[in-house]
């Protein structure tokens, strides 16, 4: 906890991404988009390392490529010539700009530089093969991964959704953001919609661009993704439900379809444990007017058995956790739920809202409440999570060293896993998820008591 007073420590191992990766990630989940990032060629070449790591998928990212010089006359001129590039090469139908530190500090005025370009195009006459042009501001000096991410969704969703008179009603339709979850997440999202009997939007969708089949062919830009045809059309949806407890009743997009088009928005924690997927699913129950499926109903009954049954190996147990606010709150709502003790809940991200939505999962479950820090980096983290004597660590592949140390299991969730093989396909929601989260949770404790037995008992 640093006081007004204390020296100040350089943060020497980030627990947050820098904003630009999350537009990145979040462009990647539209159909035929290319995301571009306006800044220094290294900014896309660490993202694209970072990103391919994670989920084993080529992921390029186009760049204006700046150097010294245009640091100093601004980057215009490389930026409209980016985007010829992208044109000539991919073919793209959406061109996703992110902006970086570099280019917000010398003040390049993006959304004008685009108008500029699109006029220029169409008097070349070649503005009809002009791809789709969204632009988000994401400078890392101020916010993370997550921020960037949701800003390149509303960003898509304000570009595409437009007056609510033309749009037919389409009544048996949800839009789903989902916000960053993995690629199996979105997938299961779906197979529930689909059980519910109701199309969907669902917005970003990474499920086939971040993990898609294996091809003969290199793609350009993979297949999947949400149509743009289906975003244009949001605005006549049911309702809109947004996940994340940390971003409801701010600036977002489900809130943008509110209050332009008039869709409901339900907003909702990130349905990780019993309590958060209940209240998901009770949601489409009420809104839809229709019964919950019986697979869902079985696959609910079965976890909660599970909770039993687990009971006697994870009570009490000290955990410490951390990642994305949203999934670290998640993920607390569930360790809460099976008697298992959040010790730090910890993020890198800044929003300002963790410790209440935190508060919110655990108040009535546990006393005290956890140790909450946000805006932390690993070296802080390390330092205060030694002091309490964790049991199990659960949260990214930075978590790694700290485990090491310390002698204890981590459970790998979230994003990025660069250690371990398969972190696109990791099912963290609803009750799936959950019962995946379990089983990892209580295995990695019998594992540890396992080889740290001098009997070494074969039946726990």
């Amino acid at each position: 906890m640093h006081h007004s007073n204390a020296p100040y420590t350089s943060t020497t191992n980030a627990c947050k991404l820098c904003k630009p990766l999350g537009a990145c990630l979040a462009f990647r989940g539209i159909e035929g988009a290319v995301p571009f990032l306006h800044g220094s060629q290294g900014c896309a070449t660490y993202m694209r390392r970072y990103v391919i790591s994670h989920f084993r998928e080529p992921m390029d990212i186009a760049s204006s490529s700046l150097g010294e010089k245009h640091a100093v006359y601004g980057g215009e001129a490389n930026l409209k010539q980016g985007l010829r590039n992208v044109m000539h090469k991919y073919e793209a139908k959406l061109v996703g700009v992110a902006t970086t530190c570099l280019t917000e500090t010398i003040g390049d005025d993006v959304p004008m530089i685009l108008k500029a370009f699109r006029r220029e195009m169409e008097e070349s006459g070649v503005g009809s093969s002009l791809p789709a042009l969204v632009s988000v501001s994401t400078p890392s000096y101020s916010g993370a991964h997550m921020e960037g991410f949701h800003g390149a969704v509303r960003a898509v969703v304000d570009q595409f959704t437009g007056d609510p008179e033309v749009l037919p009603p389409r009544e048996n339709r949800v839009n789903l953001l989902p916000g960053f979850v993995s690629p199996a997440d979105t997938r299961y999202l779906r197979e529930i919609l689909d059980d519910f009997g109701v199309e969907s939007v669902i917005l970003p969708d990474i499920s086939e661009t971040m993990d898609g089949p294996a091809m003969e062919d290199y793609a350009k830009i993979p297949g999947g993704g949400t149509a743009i045809e289906d975003i244009r059309s949001m605005g006549g949806s049911r309702c809109t439900l947004e996940l994340g407890r940390t971003i409801m009743g701010t600036d977002t997009a489900g809130r943008l379809l509110r209050e332009r088009c008039g869709v409901p928005l339900h907003g909702m924690g990130t349905p990780i444990g019993l309590r958060e997927s209940d209240v998901f699913f009770s949601t489409l129950k009420c809104t839809l007017q229709r019964k919950i499926p019986r697979k869902h109903t079985l696959e609910r009954g079965r976890l909660v058995d599970a909770y039993v049954d687990a009971h006697k190996y994870v009570f009490g147990k000290k955990v410490v956790v951390f990642g994305e606010e949203d999934l670290v709150v998640g993920l607390t709502a569930f360790l809460a739920e099976i008697g298992a003790v959040p010790v730090l809940c910890a993020s890198g991200g800044e929003s300002g809202r963790f410790r209440e939505c935190i508060e919110g999962v655990t108040s009535g479950i546990l006393s005290p409440s956890p140790e909450v820090r946000e805006g932390m980096d690993f070296y802080d983290i390390a330092e205060e999570a030694e002091s309490l004597s964790p049991d199990l660590l659960i949260g990214h592949s930075k978590g790694f060293h700290l485990a090491k140390r310390l002698g204890i299991p981590l459970i790998r969730v979230g994003f990025p896993i660069h250690d371990r093989f398969g972190g696109q396909r990791i099912l963290h929601l609803a009750y799936r998820g959950t019962q995946n989260l379990l089983d990892r949770v209580v295995n990695a404790l019998l594992e540890k008591k396992q080889e740290d037995s001098p009997v070494g008992y074969g039946y726990m």
